[in-house]
Order: structure tokens, then C-alpha cells, then sequence
């Protein structure tokens, strides 16, 4: 036995060592290896080193995590390989059974658990605490944050969603409709099943009476109510969420905040004919005051900046709520407008007219042909004519505010074409084409190749003029088609309300598109957006030329009255003090929806300094925000053609300076504020009548610095336009006499870009 031992020993360490040579733990914890291996090479092996035994370690470590990713997949595999045959082998074929998952509510869970992988269920457990530890601290991030500075709830806040962004749940008891009874055919996973199974039935349900613009006949879609209708668009895609976190870390819950959901398929006056949509917001807000005794913070974004402003002129209207012509002053404490489309969507016309926008024209050749096959074009742009609520985005302003041949506000130096050429047609083997077109003749174009039955709808729900003068805004108080309109109606008499405009910047967004017609197979004339045009410096990408905004919405749209319109009388005659705050588009490269810095239209619900600002204002800290503007858009709107009128004092006292990126210095407190007028000295010792509004016959131009550069917060209101401009770094000064004698659609001098 023992001649075996020292055999063993030699045959491991070599003839001519010793065992005891050899540390006892290295020796302890080497492997011995194969004893055939040992008498071919018995001088090779060697004293295995520490270091090389945590190497080994190592490597065992990796080999296990390869094993317990192997277990991933059978596990994972398993399960889908049980549903599939579950599927296959039912009699029926019933997917709703299967997806329903009814019969797992008897089983025995402890079993199997019992049966699958430990390394699976660890692993599993691993995810849902970093799930967990990712919620703890970084969902309510920005409310602890702001609750450690002492902000609470003091205003109760109500939250008016965007288009598509609420889901839709059916209500319906006919025999075609009891499937889906309180399911959500939009806004849901329910939405993918019935699309998928039963498409067609699916489009009869969202699509409205395209006669009456309401429910089809047996069949009733409501929108769904309270923080669930918002929330989240599918599981896992939030869209309101972070800012509920967030609100609810400082004090919010369902006694204090509220989600004004709507069914946005329908034109505005419809919210009212049929749900009572605006009297229930009404009583909302009543309610919320007379419990907390405070005015309300009401949240809109997007398309519900729209309705929101068409609730304060219906609110006050005689005959419709009846408020009186102090309602929104006495119940409305501030409005922050998120990402509000106020001049419409671009991408509205497109998808209206073929069903496309730059989402469907962008995809590869085989999504494209995948999609075609499962919801075509022609589908998409039925669904959109059925859903009158969409189209109240077609562009507003016309060309005064979209440009023409001639020019666009937005505009680059370098532009090869003008962004006022909206819709271009190329031209094809020498065929007829109908030429290029501006936004007015886009949308004439879209009525002309639509059934009578839309047109109708949308000419009698909606207007997209402007208004030159007083006495036309005053006029249009009192038609209701014109009251989503911020350029024909004004902001109501409510100098104590505050709004803010929140949107984002630096996203490349759809400002116009290049056509073409086909005939298709009954000889009808189809268009189409051009997707072989693209340039090489990516203004035009398949078909879609690429300008300014937030991704969704033109930086003209969500800009424009925030910076300047409103700044004008006769939509302000209130002078009610109006805060632009611009949000840079930095995403996150690695996080799919853009991380806290997106600046993206939908996305920037999850930007933290979104929800800050948020909590501030709702917290009763919004005077301490200025204005932040860093785009060109007041270059934009100064070249904007709606001016004053010339029939009065007609530019309000700016909220803020007109130089571009600087801060704002006057107070929001109604209280703190300058009477109109009044020349008080402002924060800047230089700068006099900050927040007043001089007439023509008052000193409305002081030195703002030794080169006698004119502006600031006061702005001459006899028709001039601002006193300085800055383009880069050029600065052009505007002079009294540069402005005599302009017309009433010229804001001011029309200046070449650098």
C-alpha cells in the first residue's frame, strides 16, 4: 500500500521531487490528473499557484452562468413549447382561452417551483429586486428631491391627456361587442388581440358613424376614467405615470389630482353632445376648489392644450357652461401646457390624406410590405377620417404662419428648397402633376380627394383662419367652431392665472413631404409620400423633409403663441403672464424611451426637469420659474406675418425680454406686477417698465446698454416690432421709421438669416 502511495506521488510530482518540497495547500487543492496522462508526461506538471487557482475559479463561475442562461432558455422554452401545444391541441383553436390563462388559476404554483431550475427561479428573483431597487430610487427621484426642499401639494392638480394617449374600453352589449365588454380596444394588450384575431371587427368598434361623428350603431366605446385611463398606453409603456409618482411623493392622491380623460376620436362640441365632457370637467374643478379652498393647476399635453383652451372660452359662453366671464380667473389657479400642439401637426395631414406619416414610410422594405399586408395605407387613412378628433391637429395659420413658395418663418439660410412648399409632386414619364403646395393647398388638396361626409364634419367643427383685428376676435367669442383656434379667439379674462409652456427642442421633426400619384387596379388616382427622395445631408429622408420640434410637433406649433402671440392684446387682453420654458433633446443612447434628458413629445412626460417644474408650480413655487428659450423660434415668430392692428395699444407687457436665452426678471405674483403703464425701475438697473406696456405716447424706449440696442420686457405697442433680433451672432436693430406704414400681417422687418 504504502509502494503504491510513493508510486502515485512520483507518478504526480516527478521522480526527482519530494512530496513534502510541495506548500501542504497548494498541494491539498490541486487536481490530480489522469494517471495515463502522468506516465506519458511525467516531468510536465507543476505546483498549481494560488493565482492560478482563483483563475480557475473563475473560469468555474463563468461555466456555471453559461449553465444557469442554458436554464434560461429551456425554462423559457418549455413554457413556450406547453402554450403552443396547448394552442394546437385545443378542438377549437380558441387563442382567447389559451391567452386569458383562466385555467391557471387552480394550479399549484408550490409544485412548480418544485420542478423548475433553481438557477432559474434565482435568477428570476434577481430581476424583480433590481425591478424593485430601480423603482425605490429612481421613479420618485425628482418628488423626494423636491419634498426635501418642502415642497407639498397645495393646489389640487387636474390632468388633461394628449391624443391616443387614453384608453378606450368597450361598454357595448350586442351580440359583437359582448367579447370585449369592458375591455380596452384601445390603449391595451386587448388592442393587440382583437387587432390581430379580428381585425375587421376591431376597426368596427374604434371607427365612428361617419355621418354623425358618434357612436355606430350597437356599438359604444367610452374613454376609460381616472389615473388607469393615462397611465400607461400598453404594460410597461408609461406615458402619465412618473409625473403621478412624482406628485404623489409630495402629498397627491385621488382626493386631490385628477385625470380629465376624453374619447379624442370625436370632434370637441361631440364631448359635450355626448359624454358631457366639459360639464363634468367643470364640476371637477368646482369641486376641487370648494374642498380644498384653493384654485386648481390644470396639466394638458399635446392635442389637450387644445381642448383644454376650447373648455375656457365653452366654460364662460352663454348657453354652453355658463360660467361667466370670471369663471377661469376665479377657479384657475395656473395652466401648464405641455408639448402643446396650439398651431396644429404637420403629420396630421399626411396620415389623414394616405394614412402615412414618417413612422410607416421610414420602415424596411419587408416591414413595409408586412404592414401593408396586415393595415394598409387606405385602412390607416379610413381609420383617420372615422376619428374627426384627429384632424382638429391640421395646421392652423395658414400660410401667415407655415410660409409659401415664397418663404417659410423656419427657414434656413441654406436651404435649397423652403420649407413653404409643403406637399411637392415630382414629376413622373411627363405625366400631370398637381404641382407643388402650401399648407392651405394641402389641405384644400386633402378635402378634394375625401368623401363629402369628412369634409363636412371637420368644415363645421373646426376653423384654422386668423384673426387681424379686435373687433374679428371679439366676433368669433361666439362661434364654437372657432374656439380651438388661438389665433381667431383669446385667452380668457383671467389676469390672475399663470401659464407656462413646457416643449421640447432640438428633435428632428416632419415639416413637409414630397408626393406622387398612381393609378391604382379600378384606374382611381392614389398618393402616396415619395419614399425613393432623400438627400444626402438627411433633410430629406424617404420622402419626409425634416425641420424643428420636439419629434412630433413643429417648434412653430408649440411655440409660436407662447413666445409671441400671446404677447399680443388682442389675444391677451388680459395680459395674463405667460412663461416659455425650452427642454434640449439629450437622450440617453442606451435607454430606449430617451432617459431623464428626452426632449421627445411623448417622452418628455418622464424628463426630470418636466416633473420638477411640475411639483414646484403644483407646490405653490411656479413664480420662481423664467423663461428659458435657447431655439431661434423667436426669430421664427418675429417673421411670423400676424402683427398688431393698429387700432390701439396692442403688444401686452412681456413676461420676459426678447433676447434669446435670457432669463426672465419679473415676479409672477399678480400682486408684484407693474400696472400697464407704470415705468418702474426692473432688476436691471439699465431697463426700465419691465413688465408694463408702454403706449406711444409714453417712453417706450430705454437704453438697455451703452450700444443703444432697444428691447426688453416693455415692447412698443403703436405696430413696432421688437427692438433687436439676434441671429447668431449678428444683431439687427429695428427702427421706428423701418416699421411705418407696414401692413397689418407684417410682426416687422423681414431679415436675412446668416
Amino acid at each position: 500500500m504504502a509502494e503504491s502511495l510513493s508510486s502515485l506521488r512520483r507518478r504526480i510530482f516527478g521522480s526527482s521531487g519530494s512530496s513534502d518540497s510541495t506548500p501542504a495547500e497548494s498541494r491539498d487543492s490541486s487536481p490530480a490528473p489522469a494517471p495515463h496522462e502522468a506516465l506519458k508526461r511525467p516531468g510536465a506538471y507543476r505546483v498549481l499557484t494560488n493565482e492560478k487557482f482563483d483563475e480557475l475559479k473563475k473560469a468555474v463561475k463563468s461555466n456555471k452562468g453559461k449553465k444557469r442562461r442554458n436554464a434560461w432558455v429551456f425554462g423559457l422554452g418549455l413554457l413556450g413549447g406547453l402554450s403552443a401545444a396547448g394552442f394546437f391541441a385545443s378542438k377549437d383553436g380558441a387563442l382567447d382561452q389559451l391567452v386569458s390563462m383562466a385555467g391557471l388559476e387552480d394550479m399549484n404554483l408550490d409544485s412548480l417551483m418544485d420542478v423548475l431550475p433553481t438557477g432559474l427561479i434565482r435568477d428570476v428573483q434577481d430581476i424583480q429586486s433590481r425591478e424593485k431597487q430601480a423603482i425605490d430610487y429612481d421613479s420618485f427621484a425628482i418628488g423626494l428631491h423636491a419634498r426635501n426642499e418642502g415642497i407639498r401639494a397645495k393646489y389640487p392638480v387636474i390632468m388633461v391627456p394628449g391624443v391616443i394617449s387614453t384608453g378606450l374600453e368597450s361598454w357595448g352589449t350586442e351580440d359583437s361587442s359582448r367579447q370585449y365588454f369592458r375591455k380596452r380596444l384601445w390603449g391595451s394588450w386587448s388592442m393587440m388581440r382583437a387587432l390581430i384575431l379580428d381585425k375587421a371587427s376591431w376597426k368596427r368598434h374604434v371607427m365612428l358613424d361617419k355621418k354623425t361623428g358618434l357612436d355606430p350603431p350597437g356599438i359604444k366605446l367610452r374613454a376609460a376614467q381616472g389615473f388607469d385611463a393615462a397611465d400607461f398606453f400598453i404594460t410597461g409603456y408609461w406615458i402619465w405615470n412618473k409625473i403621478l409618482e412624482n406628485l404623489a411623493t409630495i402629498g397627491y392622491d385621488p382626493t386631490n389630482a385628477f385625470t380629465a380623460a376624453y374619447d379624442w376620436r370625436m370632434s370637441y362640441l361631440n364631448y359635450e353632445i355626448r359624454d358631457q365632457y366639459f360639464t363634468r370637467l367643470k364640476n371637477h374643478i368646482e369641486i376641487a376648489k370648494h374642498v380644498s379652498g384653493k384654485k386648481a393647476v390644470m396639466l394638458s399635453h399635446s392635442m389637450g392644450s387644445q381642448v383644454l383652451f376650447y373648455f375656457f372660452r365653452w366654460v364662460e359662453a352663454e348657453g354652453y357652461g355658463n360660467g361667466g366671464p370670471s369663471w377661469v380667473n376665479d377657479h384657475i389657479e395656473s395652466w401648464i401646457n405641455i408639448s402643446g400642439c396650439m398651431l396644429g401637426a404637420l403629420k396630421d395631414v399626411p396620415a389623414v390624406l394616405s394614412g402615412e406619416m414618417r413612422d410607416t414610410v421610414q420602415l424596411n422594405a419587408f416591414a413595409v410590405y408586412g404592414l401593408e399586408k396586415f393595415l394598409s395605407r387606405i385602412e390607416r387613412a379610413e381609420i383617420f377620417r372615422a376619428m374627426p378628433g384627429i384632424s382638429s391637429m391640421l395646421p392652423i395659420g395658414g400660410t401667415a404662419v407655415w410660409g409659401d413658395e415664397n418663404g417659410a418663418p423656419d427657414d434656413a439660410w441654406n436651404q435649397s428648397t423652403t420649407f413653404g412648399k409643403f406637399l411637392n409632386f415630382r414629376e413622373i414619364n411627363n405625366t400631370l402633376t398637381p404641382g407643388n403646395m402650401s399648407v392651405p393647398g394641402a389641405i384644400d388638396y386633402l378635402f378634394k380627394n375625401t368623401e363629402n361626409r369628412y369634409v363636412d364634419q371637420i368644415k363645421s367643427s373646426y376653423s384654422r383662419g386668423v384673426a387681424h383685428t379686435k373687433d374679428e376676435v371679439e366676433a368669433n367669442m361666439d362661434t364654437p367652431a372657432k374656439w380651438m383656434n388661438p389665433l381667431e379667439i383669446r385667452l380668457p379674462i383671467a389676469p390672475d392665472m399663470k401659464i407656462f409652456c413646457f416643449y421640447g427642442i432640438g428633435k428632428p421633426t416632419e415639416r413637409a413631404y414630397y408626393y406622387r400619384e398612381e393609378q391604382d387596379a379600378n384606374n382611381d388616382t392614389a398618393v402616396m409620400i415619395d419614399s425613393t427622395v432623400t438627400t444626402p445631408d438627411g433633410q430629406v429622408d424617404h420622402g419626409v423633409v425634416m425641420g424643428e420640434g420636439d419629434g412630433t410637433v413643429n417648434i412653430l406649433s408649440t411655440g409660436y403663441m407662447c413666445n409671441k402671440g400671446w404677447k399680443i392684446k388682442r389675444y391677451n387682453p388680459a395680459n395674463i403672464p405667460v412663461v416659455a420654458y425650452e427642454m434640449p433633446h439629450e437622450p440617453d443612447r442606451f435607454n430606449p424611451r430617451g432617459g431623464p434628458n428626452t426632449a421627445d413629445h411623448v417622452d418628455i412626460l418622464g424628463r426630470s426637469s418636466l416633473n420638477d417644474l411640475i411639483l414646484r408650480i403644483a407646490g405653490g413655487k411656479g413664480h420662481f420659474i423664467q423663461d428659458n428659450v435657447v431655439s431661434n423660434i423667436l426669430e421664427y415668430a418675429e417673421k411670423v406675418k400676424i402683427g398688431p392692428d393698429y387700432e390701439g395699444e396692442e403688444r401686452v407687457g412681456d413676461a420676459k425680454p426678447l433676447k434669446k436665452g435670457e432669463a426672465d426678471a419679473v415676479s409672477l405674483h399678480p400682486e408684484d406686477e407693474v400696472p400697464p403703464g407704470a415705468a418702474e425701475e426692473n432688476f436691471d438697473d439699465n431697463k426700465k417698465d419691465g413688465a408694463g406696456t408702454n403706449t406711444n405716447e409714453e417712453a417706450g424706449e430705454k437704453s438697455v446698454d451703452e450700444d443703444n440696442e432697444k428691447g426688453g420686457a416693455g415692447t412698443n405697442t403703436n405696430g413696432e416690432a421688437s427692438g433687436m433680433e439676434k441671429t447668431g451672432e449678428k444683431t439687427t436693430e429695428t427702427t421706428e421709421e423701418d416699421t411705418k406704414g407696414k401692413g397689418k400681417d407684417d410682426a416687422g422687418p423681414e431679415k436675412d438669416e446668416l
